[in-house]
């Protein structure tokens, strides 16, 4: 072989283990994860959970950086930034989707889900499934559902024992219609606000009270400015893990697998934790000193007929997709 035969060579393994390495470092991507629950709190744990799969599943090549208490901003916010490709990941209540795809108002009508097992059947199958395949006409891709659980009102006024102790309370609601107008219809003042602002409005007395699952109220210690817990279980509220469609269409068919079996993985863990951690948060909530009280058997039935109103104005404008989950309910129920 001659010296320019050894050059041309040796110049041919060079470039080629430079492409190699110049493929490789393409491979490696790296995702910022919002979401407002503060760290420690179920959702947060379901997060680091997806991140610690990702890693995994990837070899390290794909790395999720999660982003916890809101620090990214709201959650309309961060649904902006989403479909603008500057956040890849958020996890949101799901009824905030409505503001993209209205049919996601469903999941905030209120005693829509019996229980946890009925929620799970419905969001992981393909009432669940449609519904955020519907999301990528607007920039987002639905990876899976997590949970926030069932919600409880809290107030700094009084005790509630009754529905109508609800009436004149001034609460903060998730920004979107449904919920303004069933707090609206128990009498009470809503007062739309994101939900990092929450703490230092109940602190300051701009609002009465708030409504959230009990580990929301563990997580962010809304007990140190408020007295008093309600156990109404008005609310279900699947989450929504989705992702940027933007950057969703730069990735490769192996690294759209990886995220989305980590999404549906992490989604189981982190529902299982969430219910496992609900016992202890309600002693948790007695031992820091806050009051709590149940409505009676016929004080709850009062509380689902005011609310019934609601549903069916909001289930007017989406009445193909309440239908198909009302005859789904009916399936799981027999």
């Amino acid at each position: 072989m001659t010296r320019f035969t050894r050059r041309a060579v040796l110049a041919a393994i060079t470039v080629a283990t430079l492409a190699a390495s110049g493929l490789a470092q393409a491979q490696e991507r790296s995702f910022k994860f919002a979401l407002q629950n503060p760290k420690g709190h179920p959702l947060e744990l379901g997060a680091t959970k997806f991140a610690e799969l990702v890693a995994a599943k990837s070899g390290g090549k794909l790395k999720v950086n999660v982003f916890p208490g809101g620090t990214l901003g709201g959650d309309a916010q961060n649904v902006s930034a989403l479909q603008g490709g500057t956040i890849e990941f958020v996890m949101l209540n799901s009824g905030i989707l409505a503001s993209q795809v209205k049919d996601f108002e469903v999941y905030d009508f209120p005693f829509m889900f019996a229980n946890a097992k009925e929620a799970d059947a419905v969001v992981d199958g393909a009432f669940g499934q449609k519904l955020h395949a519907r999301l990528a006409d607007k920039g987002i891709i639905g990876l899976a559902y997590t949970e926030l659980g069932f919600r409880n009102i809290t107030n700094s006024k009084k005790p509630i024992s009754t529905v109508d102790d609800i009436a004149g309370l001034k609460l903060r609601v998730i920004p979107n219609a449904i919920n303004v107008d069933w707090v609206k219809a128990l009498g009470a003042n809503p007062t739309p606000l994101a939900f990092p602002e929450v703490y230092a409005a109940l602190e300051q007395k701009a609002i009465d009270g708030q409504e959230n699952p009990l580990s929301v109220i563990v997580a962010n210690k809304f007990f140190e400015v408020q007295k008093h817990l309600a156990l109404t279980n008005h609310q279900y509220n699947p989450q929504s893990i989705v992702f940027s469609k933007k950057v969703w269409d730069t990735l490769t068919p192996e690294q759209r697998k990886i995220l989305q079996d980590s999404a549906v993985e992490a989604a189981k863990y982190q529902r299982q934790v969430n219910r496992d951690k609900a016992a202890g948060d309600l002693d948790a909530l007695k031992k820091a000193g806050m009051q709590v009280t149940e409505l009676s058997a016929a004080e709850q039935a009062k509380l689902r007929k005011k609310l019934e109103p609601v549903i069916d104005k909001h289930g007017a404008a989406i009445a193909e997709t309440v239908k198909e989950l009302q005859a789904e309910l009916a399936r799981l129920r027999k």
